[in-house]
């Protein structure tokens, strides 16, 4: 294997984990629309407008982007919420 196919793929590969990934929320039945946005508020840096905005997206569409960026700057965000009792997923 020659060294530029070698360095062709670590490239690919940091270029894959350095791709923007989408925090979703999910809807549920059990959260408050206050700890929604309070969670949101906190964590994913919106302001009370966005927050709001996207609790109320995610109450009537189901779901909604909440944040993007890398997965490691997304996987922790996403942890603390699902500690927080949200249904969140990092999707591509």
């Amino acid at each position: 294997m020659s060294l530029e196919l070698i360095e062709d793929e670590v490239i690919e590969v940091i270029l894959k984990e350095e791709a923007t990934k989408a925090l979703i929320l999910y809807n549920d039945d059990f959260n408050t629309f206050d700890h929604v946005i309070n969670c949101l508020i906190k964590y994913c840096s919106h302001t009370s407008i966005q927050a709001e905005q996207c609790a109320h997206l995610v109450h009537y569409t189901g779901k909604c982007v909440v944040k993007n960026g890398t997965l490691k700057k997304l996987k922790p965000i996403c942890e603390v919420l699902l500690e927080k009792g949200l249904s969140a997923k990092i999707e591509s």
